[in-house]
Formats: structure tokens, C-alpha cells, sequence
């Protein structure tokens, strides 16, 4: 049988007379979902190969009040975590027979209810939104609309959610710098508006509180994710009179910041400065001084969100996974 001319487009019902069966049977026989073992529907299935018939499975998703497809917001694709994180949501929808669109926010809650309108007049299946802020109203209002959605590395405590365990994260780091006998400990964590830095301070703060120690005031600082922040902070901390031994880095973009910063101030990240990050991102091991860090599964995450959007009557509604310390030369116990 000759297949279609170039840029013809052979349809269902051309597929079907070539068969000599209904339009009916022969959707039934190249449903990908119920695919018949029958010598009938092979016959179909095989005619339609000849022919080069493309299936149009979103029309087919939209008969069937779905489109297979799932938008992702996150703030932007230019960081690290979550380039990797909508790569392994993307992985996870793949394998579930989903596919992943992902829009950017900038941080910008105008921006980000923008894209998510966009995205559902594309009549995704839900939403997943990676976008941090904890006064996001994004979140109230897809669940005030019904539409399925849950959230990736961060929680508002009430919709689906994905996560690592943040303050179980924090915990780690700070108690591994305790446990090499540091004492003079500083954090360097994100905004305050994202649920990630309040969760890994706090595991810094119980740690240290379990230690009998206080966390300094000044000690403690709050900013952005970016690497420009961490070396501001580093700046700060390392040009005092009084420095820390260590310093918690609540990412590891952060973290990179100031190992600029002990640079330009001649300290060696390891025998000079203990420094832990966060994320385990790739570059971590990588760097001429490798980075402690504590690794996130976001395979897992990102396999947990698509769960919760999929079956939407799955408890617990907020899952936390486990992270892992990474220790590498970036910490050892502190200088005489």
C-alpha cells in the first residue's frame, strides 16, 4: 500500500476504509491505552503504519476531559536546582505517560498567576509550582478552583506538597560542623518568604540549641539564593574582626559566594573556613576544594508531585523526603 503523499494528512477515517473496518473499530484498535492483541486490530494497526497515520492523542485527551499534560512554574531556569528539578519532573511525567511544559516566573507573584492562566487555558491536567514565596495567594486559589496541582520543594502546610525535609537538612549540616568541633558557626540562608530557608535555619537553630550554643544575631543572614548573595554575606563575615571557623550555606550557590569571599580574604576553604552547602548540586564535587553539601532526591520529589496531581485522594497530602549529608574536603575541625 502507498502511504500518503508528503504533507498529506491521512486520518482516522481513511485508515479505516483502507482496513475495511468502521471508524470505530479502527480507533479502538490504535488506542495506545487499550491496545487489542487481535488479528483484526494488528491488521488495522499494521494499514495504519503503511499509510503513515499519526495518531492525534490530544484531540483523543480532550474527548476524554484530559490532555496527559502538566505545567510547571518555576521562578527561572538559569538556577541550577531548578533546571534539575524540572528535569526530573519531566522524567517522572514521562514515565507516568505525561508530558511536562514549564513557564517562568521571575518571583514575581503578578507574573507567576499570568503564566498559571496561561498554562491552564492549554488545559493542562494540573500544575506544579516550584515558585517559592510563602504569601503566595496562587496556592488558595487553585484549591478555591479545584484545579490539581502540589507543590515542589517548598509547602504552605496545606496544599499537596513534595519536599525534603529542610529543617531535617539544616540539622544535618550544622550538627556535622559541631561533631568536627567547630563552635563559632555561621548561616548564611535565603529569603524569608520561602519555607526552605525558615525550614533549614531552624534546623541549624536545633542543632546548635542541642550543643548549648546560640546562634549569633549577626551570625545569622537572610538574603537571596544567588551566588552574588553568598558573597556579600562572606564579605560581611569574614572582614569582621571576630570570624566564624564555619558556615552553613544554605544552598550551594550561596556557598560559592563565599568561598569567593575566603578567597579575596586569603582563607583556605577546609583548614581556614568549614563550609557546607546545600543541594549537592553536580559542580559541588567538582570544584578545586569539593563542597560538603546536603543532597536533595529530587528524583523522588519530583515523582511524589506527579503522584499527588494523579491521585488526587493520596494522603498524606504533604510528603517530605529524606535528605543526605555529603562530606567532602570543604570541612575539617577548626584551626588552633
Amino acid at each position: 500500500m502507498e502511504p500518503a503523499a508528503p504533507g498529506a494528512i491521512v486520518t482516522l477515517k481513511d485508515v479505516a476504509a483502507a482496513s475495511g473496518v468502521s471508524i470505530s473499530t479502527a480507533s479502538r484498535a490504535l488506542d495506545e491505552r487499550t491496545t487489542s492483541r487481535s488479528a483484526a486490530a494488528a491488521h488495522v494497526r499494521k494499514i495504519a503504519e503503511e499509510l503513515g497515520y499519526r495518531r492525534n492523542s490530544f484531540a483523543s485527551s480532550l474527548r476524554r476531559g484530559e490532555t496527559r499534560t502538566l505545567g510547571v512554574l518555576v521562578p527561572r531556569l538559569s538556577d541550577t536546582v531548578m533546571a534539575l528539578m524540572f528535569e526530573e519532573l519531566e522524567r517522572a511525567a514521562s514515565s507516568r505517560g505525561y508530558f511536562a511544559m514549564v513557564a517562568t516566573s521571575g518571583d514575581d507573584p503578578g507574573d507567576e498567576r499570568r503564566a498559571a492562566e496561561t498554562l491552564l487555558d492549554r488545559n493542562v491536567d494540573g500544575l506544579i509550582l516550584a515558585t517559592a514565596r510563602l504569601d503566595d495567594e496562587l496556592p488558595r486559589l487553585l484549591r478555591e478552583r479545584r484545579v490539581a496541582h502540589a507543590l515542589v520543594l517548598r509547602t504552605d502546610g496545606v496544599s499537596p506538597s513534595a519536599l525534603g525535609d529542610d529543617e531535617l537538612g539544616g540539622y544535618l549540616a550544622v550538627r556535622h560542623l559541631l561533631d568536627l568541633g567547630h563552635r563559632d558557626i555561621a548561616v548564611v540562608t535565603g529569603p524569608d518568604f520561602t519555607s526552605t530557608a525558615k525550614g533549614r535555619l531552624a534546623g541549624a537553630r536545633k542543632a546548635m540549641k542541642e550543643a548549648g550554643i546560640k546562634l549569633p544575631e549577626a551570625w545569622t543572614i537572610a538574603g537571596g539564593y544567588g551566588i552574588e548573595h553568598g558573597f556579600a554575606a562572606g564579605e560581611k563575615l569574614l572582614g569582621s574582626k571576630k570570624r566564624p571557623t564555619a558556615v552553613f550555606a544554605a544552598n550551594d550557590n550561596i556557598a560559592l559566594g563565599i568561598i569567593a569571599a575566603a578567597h579575596r580574604h586569603d582563607l583556605q576553604i577546609g583548614p581556614d573556613l568549614s563550609l557546607v552547602g546545600y543541594n549537592d548540586t553536580p559542580l559541588s564535587a567538582r570544584l578545586p576544594t569539593p563542597l560538603t553539601s546536603v543532597r536533595v532526591p529530587l528524583d523522588h520529589i519530583a515523582g511524589t508531585a506527579i503522584d499527588l496531581i494523579t491521585d488526587s485522594g493520596s494522603e498524606p497530602r504533604v510528603r517530605k523526603s529524606t535528605p543526605t549529608l555529603i562530606p567532602r574536603e570543604s570541612t575539617a575541625p577548626p584551626s588552633p
